[in-house]
């Protein structure tokens, strides 16, 4: 994919549906059809959130006069070495979003030199669990990236993400240090953040996978999978300049993982987002291709600052309802929970 100079998206937005939501408590067995379509056709044909929001019910044969016709999350709890395959597999399997052949971007947060168990930063383990499926799928080629905000060595080091490198003839880790690493893109729709310098590498692979870990934000209160898009941008910094929930929501326009997948095997749920802070262990990862639905479940997870509250209650997740881009009410999403 050649970059150029304001490369201009035009994503589709989708209106949320409507329905009643159910927790089903399901086998490993579950599958469905595959969709088939490639990160550059998500982005081409600005389908991607449609789409999203649409295979659920093709996924499971619902009817739809009967069924719930929102978002599938794939919740697992349990054994963390077998968290990220059993909530992938709620949602048809990773072969449902990773296809022979292809060139997979992964962005974990890796931002802080912190203690790895504390939960500023996603655990290796669920990293190498998800390298792992895609190369079992065919994944011609896997990146491990991310814009860290501390000394990128130290960020490496400490978070022990190497360990997720299984296979150095086909996985890469990959520090964005460097300004020639990203691409000016324009945002139409934006209403806060209208351009950005997007990493090179998300735009030129066929899939993105997001891996945020939970933990809290001084700034936003939660940090989960949209914010962990900023990792993915050149000048962070300027967002904090502007309405930065909006922000954050905005880059979720032009920025549209295929799969999110939140490392809640433990949650940082105060001294966020560097840490130390009070750390609670879930065993848990939530598995989702509606970026949405995904961080609004989450924040129900735990209490954070010694409180409780929903997705609405987190600006940038409501600011990306807003814009369309996904369901925030977690009674209408499918939420499939296996214990492991």
């Amino acid at each position: 994919m050649m970059i150029t100079k304001h490369t201009q998206w035009k994503p589709k937005p989708v209106r949320p549906r409507s329905g009643l939501g159910r927790t089903e408590f399901v086998t490993q067995e579950n599958h469905g059809p595959s969709h088939g379509l490639t990160r550059r056709e998500f982005i081409v044909a600005g389908l991607g959130v449609a789409f999203a929001a649409f295979w659920p019910r093709q996924l499971f044969g619902a009817d739809t006069k009967t069924e719930p016709a929102g978002p599938v999350l794939g919740v697992a709890r349990g054994d963390k070495n077998k968290l990220v395959k059993t909530a992938i597999d709620q949602l048809g399997g990773i072969g449902e979003f990773v296809k022979e052949g292809e060139t997979v971007c992964l962005k974990p947060n890796i931002s802080f030199a912190a203690n790895a168990e504390c939960g500023a930063t996603t655990s290796a383990g669920v990293v190498k669990q998800v390298v792992e499926l895609c190369l079992a799928a065919g994944a011609a080629r896997v990146l491990i990236v991310d814009h860290t905000i501390q000394d990128e060595k130290l960020c490496v080091e400490r978070s022990g993400i190497a360990a997720a490198v299984t296979d150095k003839s086909k996985v890469s880790l990959v520090t964005l240090s460097k300004e020639r690493q990203y691409a000016e893109v324009e945002i139409p729709g934006g209403r806060a953040l209208k351009m950005a310098k997007v990493a090179r590498a998300v735009l030129e692979s066929d899939k993105l996978i997001n891996l945020p870990t939970a933990k809290s934000h001084s700034a936003t209160g939660v940090s989960l999978g949209l914010k962990n898009l900023m990792g993915l941008i050149w000048d962070r910094g300027a967002l904090h300049q502007m309405n930065l929930h909006q922000a954050i929501a905005d880059l979720a326009l032009v920025i549209k993982p295929v799969l999110t997948i939140v490392d809640a095997t433990r949650a940082l749920t105060s001294g966020g987002p560097g840490g130390p802070g009070k750390t609670v262990v879930l065993n848990t990862v939530v598995a989702g291709s509606d970026p949405v639905a995904v961080d609004s479940y989450t924040v129900g997870l735990t209490q954070w600052y010694g409180k409780a509250f929903t997705g609405k209650g987190v600006k940038y997740i409501k600011a990306a309802s807003e814009l369309g881009l996904g369901e925030i009410d977690s009674a209408k999403m499918v939420v499939k929970e296996v214990k492991v």
